[in-house]
Protein backbone atom coordinates (compact mmCIF):
# COMPACT_ATOMS: atom_id res chain seq x y z
CA UNK A 1 0.00 0.00 0.00
CA UNK A 2 2.75 2.21 0.53
CA UNK A 3 4.48 1.59 -2.83
CA UNK A 4 1.06 2.55 -4.48
CA UNK A 5 0.72 5.87 -2.36
CA UNK A 6 3.99 6.78 -3.43
CA UNK A 7 4.22 5.83 -6.72
CA UNK A 8 0.40 7.68 -6.65
CA UNK A 9 1.80 10.98 -5.43
CA UNK A 10 4.91 11.15 -8.05
CA UNK A 11 2.50 11.15 -10.62
CA UNK A 12 -0.19 13.82 -9.32
CA UNK A 13 0.79 16.61 -11.94
CA UNK A 14 -1.10 18.54 -14.30
CA UNK A 15 0.64 17.56 -17.03
CA UNK A 16 0.90 15.22 -20.10
CA UNK A 17 0.74 12.24 -20.18
CA UNK A 18 -0.21 11.41 -16.71
CA UNK A 19 2.08 8.07 -17.11
CA UNK A 20 4.88 9.74 -16.94
CA UNK A 21 6.11 10.12 -13.19
CA UNK A 22 7.30 13.72 -11.64
CA UNK A 23 8.61 12.83 -8.15
CA UNK A 24 8.99 15.52 -6.07
CA UNK A 25 6.64 18.29 -8.44
CA UNK A 26 5.30 20.89 -6.35
CA UNK A 27 2.20 22.87 -7.59
CA UNK A 28 2.61 26.83 -8.57
CA UNK A 29 1.61 29.08 -6.46
CA UNK A 30 1.00 31.83 -8.48
CA UNK A 31 -2.27 32.61 -10.93
CA UNK A 32 -2.55 32.27 -14.56
CA UNK A 33 -3.02 35.67 -14.56
CA UNK A 34 -0.50 36.49 -12.61
CA UNK A 35 2.11 35.06 -14.45
CA UNK A 36 1.03 36.24 -17.61
CA UNK A 37 0.47 39.60 -17.03
CA UNK A 38 3.72 40.12 -15.32
CA UNK A 39 5.15 38.78 -18.03
CA UNK A 40 3.35 41.38 -20.08
CA UNK A 41 3.85 44.20 -18.37
CA UNK A 42 7.53 42.92 -18.12
CA UNK A 43 7.76 43.10 -22.00
CA UNK A 44 6.45 46.12 -23.02
CA UNK A 45 8.61 48.06 -20.29
CA UNK A 46 11.09 46.10 -22.29
CA UNK A 47 9.98 47.65 -25.57
CA UNK A 48 8.94 50.83 -24.04
CA UNK A 49 12.64 52.13 -22.79
CA UNK A 50 13.93 50.75 -26.04
CA UNK A 51 12.46 52.65 -28.37
CA UNK A 52 12.74 56.06 -26.12
CA UNK A 53 16.11 55.11 -26.24
CA UNK A 54 16.55 54.21 -29.82
CA UNK A 55 14.88 57.80 -30.63
CA UNK A 56 17.56 59.49 -29.13
CA UNK A 57 19.20 58.54 -32.66
CA UNK A 58 17.38 60.81 -35.07
CA UNK A 59 18.79 58.89 -38.00
CA UNK A 60 17.14 55.53 -37.39
CA UNK A 61 14.00 54.77 -39.19
CA UNK A 62 11.31 53.63 -37.38
CA UNK A 63 11.74 49.84 -38.54
CA UNK A 64 15.28 50.09 -36.95
CA UNK A 65 13.81 51.54 -33.96
CA UNK A 66 11.00 48.43 -33.91
CA UNK A 67 13.89 45.79 -34.42
CA UNK A 68 16.08 47.19 -32.01
CA UNK A 69 13.13 46.47 -29.60
CA UNK A 70 12.23 43.05 -31.21
CA UNK A 71 16.05 41.77 -30.64
CA UNK A 72 16.08 43.40 -27.03
CA UNK A 73 12.94 41.45 -26.53
CA UNK A 74 13.59 38.33 -27.56
CA UNK A 75 17.98 38.43 -26.06
CA UNK A 76 16.37 39.36 -22.68
CA UNK A 77 13.87 36.25 -23.00
CA UNK A 78 16.93 33.57 -24.49
CA UNK A 79 19.09 35.05 -21.41
CA UNK A 80 16.56 35.03 -18.44
CA UNK A 81 13.78 32.85 -19.35
CA UNK A 82 15.40 30.05 -21.43
CA UNK A 83 18.06 30.45 -19.65
CA UNK A 84 16.62 29.91 -16.24
CA UNK A 85 14.89 26.81 -17.73
CA UNK A 86 18.26 25.24 -19.04
CA UNK A 87 19.89 25.49 -15.87
CA UNK A 88 17.46 25.06 -13.49
CA UNK A 89 16.51 21.25 -14.03
CA UNK A 90 14.83 20.77 -10.67
CA UNK A 91 12.29 23.72 -11.14
CA UNK A 92 9.51 21.89 -10.50
CA UNK A 93 10.59 21.30 -7.30
CA UNK A 94 10.87 24.90 -6.27
CA UNK A 95 8.57 25.70 -2.75
CA UNK A 96 9.95 29.39 -2.96
CA UNK A 97 7.42 30.72 -5.40
CA UNK A 98 10.31 32.13 -7.77
CA UNK A 99 8.90 33.76 -10.99
CA UNK A 100 10.82 31.74 -12.94
CA UNK A 101 10.03 28.65 -12.14
CA UNK A 102 6.64 29.52 -11.46
CA UNK A 103 6.51 30.26 -15.59
CA UNK A 104 7.84 26.82 -16.58
CA UNK A 105 5.89 25.41 -14.13
CA UNK A 106 2.40 26.94 -15.91
CA UNK A 107 4.49 26.58 -19.36
CA UNK A 108 4.76 23.05 -18.85
CA UNK A 109 0.49 22.68 -19.61
CA UNK A 110 1.54 23.47 -22.68
CA UNK A 111 4.73 21.00 -23.58
CA UNK A 112 5.07 18.65 -20.76
CA UNK A 113 8.72 18.30 -22.17
CA UNK A 114 9.99 21.29 -20.30
CA UNK A 115 9.04 19.65 -16.82
CA UNK A 116 10.43 16.31 -18.18
CA UNK A 117 13.73 17.52 -19.20
CA UNK A 118 13.26 16.39 -22.64
CA UNK A 119 16.97 16.10 -23.80
CA UNK A 120 15.99 17.95 -27.34
CA UNK A 121 14.15 20.72 -25.54
CA UNK A 122 17.01 21.15 -22.56
CA UNK A 123 19.27 21.04 -26.19
CA UNK A 124 17.94 23.98 -28.31
CA UNK A 125 17.16 25.87 -25.21
CA UNK A 126 20.37 25.62 -23.50
CA UNK A 127 22.38 26.92 -26.20
CA UNK A 128 19.31 29.09 -27.66
CA UNK A 129 20.24 31.11 -23.91
CA UNK A 130 24.03 30.72 -24.28
CA UNK A 131 24.38 31.80 -27.67
CA UNK A 132 21.23 33.44 -29.46
CA UNK A 133 20.23 35.83 -25.80
CA UNK A 134 24.14 37.34 -25.84
CA UNK A 135 23.58 37.88 -30.11
CA UNK A 136 20.31 39.47 -29.97
CA UNK A 137 21.59 42.28 -27.30
CA UNK A 138 24.49 42.30 -30.00
CA UNK A 139 22.12 43.26 -32.79
CA UNK A 140 20.79 46.00 -30.59
CA UNK A 141 24.00 47.34 -30.24
CA UNK A 142 24.83 46.73 -34.01
CA UNK A 143 21.72 48.11 -35.48
CA UNK A 144 22.27 51.79 -32.45
CA UNK A 145 25.65 52.23 -33.80
CA UNK A 146 25.20 51.73 -37.64
CA UNK A 147 27.24 48.50 -37.50
CA UNK A 148 28.81 47.30 -41.08
CA UNK A 149 27.84 43.76 -39.25
CA UNK A 150 24.51 44.32 -38.77
CA UNK A 151 22.64 42.63 -41.22
CA UNK A 152 24.77 39.58 -41.69
CA UNK A 153 24.59 38.95 -37.51
CA UNK A 154 20.67 39.81 -37.31
CA UNK A 155 20.18 36.70 -40.72
CA UNK A 156 22.59 34.44 -38.46
CA UNK A 157 20.39 34.77 -35.30
CA UNK A 158 17.13 35.01 -37.53
CA UNK A 159 18.27 31.38 -39.13
CA UNK A 160 19.21 30.35 -35.80
CA UNK A 161 15.91 30.84 -34.26
CA UNK A 162 14.13 29.30 -37.09
CA UNK A 163 16.37 26.12 -37.07
CA UNK A 164 15.65 25.82 -33.86
CA UNK A 165 11.88 26.44 -34.16
CA UNK A 166 11.67 23.97 -36.24
CA UNK A 167 13.88 21.34 -34.02
CA UNK A 168 11.41 22.14 -31.15
CA UNK A 169 7.77 21.59 -33.25
CA UNK A 170 9.29 18.62 -35.57
CA UNK A 171 10.71 16.74 -32.75
CA UNK A 172 7.35 17.37 -30.68
CA UNK A 173 5.48 15.96 -34.09
CA UNK A 174 7.83 12.95 -34.50
CA UNK A 175 7.07 11.91 -30.59
CA UNK A 176 3.37 11.92 -30.85
CA UNK A 177 2.48 15.53 -30.23
CA UNK A 178 0.98 14.30 -27.10
CA UNK A 179 2.38 17.03 -24.54
CA UNK A 180 -0.18 19.59 -24.17
CA UNK A 181 -2.91 19.09 -20.78
CA UNK A 182 -5.78 20.34 -22.89
CA UNK A 183 -6.31 21.90 -26.55
CA UNK A 184 -6.86 25.52 -25.22
CA UNK A 185 -2.79 25.43 -23.93
CA UNK A 186 -1.60 23.36 -26.64
CA UNK A 187 -2.63 26.15 -29.09
CA UNK A 188 -2.15 29.33 -26.48
CA UNK A 189 1.30 28.50 -25.37
CA UNK A 190 2.74 25.69 -27.49
CA UNK A 191 1.04 27.47 -31.20
CA UNK A 192 0.73 31.29 -30.37
CA UNK A 193 3.20 31.84 -27.54
CA UNK A 194 6.19 30.04 -30.16
CA UNK A 195 4.64 32.02 -33.46
CA UNK A 196 6.45 35.11 -33.25
CA UNK A 197 9.46 33.07 -33.63
CA UNK A 198 8.52 32.05 -36.84
CA UNK A 199 6.97 34.84 -38.66
CA UNK A 200 9.27 37.90 -37.21
CA UNK A 201 12.55 35.83 -37.79
CA UNK A 202 11.24 35.04 -41.24
CA UNK A 203 10.52 38.84 -41.93
CA UNK A 204 14.27 39.73 -40.78
CA UNK A 205 15.70 36.71 -42.57
CA UNK A 206 14.40 38.50 -46.26
CA UNK A 207 15.26 42.13 -45.66
CA UNK A 208 18.72 41.24 -44.50
CA UNK A 209 19.06 39.17 -47.18
CA UNK A 210 17.95 41.41 -49.67
CA UNK A 211 20.31 44.37 -47.97
CA UNK A 212 23.36 42.13 -48.21
CA UNK A 213 23.08 41.28 -51.13
CA UNK A 214 22.19 44.61 -52.29
CA UNK A 215 25.65 46.09 -51.00
CA UNK A 216 27.55 43.50 -52.51
CA UNK A 217 26.60 43.96 -56.01
CA UNK A 218 26.84 48.16 -55.23
CA UNK A 219 30.52 47.18 -54.26
CA UNK A 220 30.92 44.75 -57.37
CA UNK A 221 29.58 47.88 -59.32
CA UNK A 222 31.93 50.26 -57.74
CA UNK A 223 35.23 47.97 -58.08
CA UNK A 224 33.99 47.82 -62.14
CA UNK A 225 33.83 51.32 -62.46
CA UNK A 226 37.46 51.89 -61.23
CA UNK A 227 39.09 49.24 -63.31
Amino acid sequence: MGASDSGTHENHHPYAPQSVKLPGFVPGFLSQSTILGVYGISSLLVVFITWLISGRSPKKSKLDRWLMCWWAFTGLTHLILEGYFAFSPEFYKDKSACYLAEVWKEYSKGDSRYAFRDAGVVAVEGLTAVIEGPACLLAVYAIAKGKSYSYVLQLAISLGQLYGTAVYFITAYLEGDHFAATPLYYYAYYIAANASWVVIPTLISIRSWKRICAAVQAQGQKKNKTR
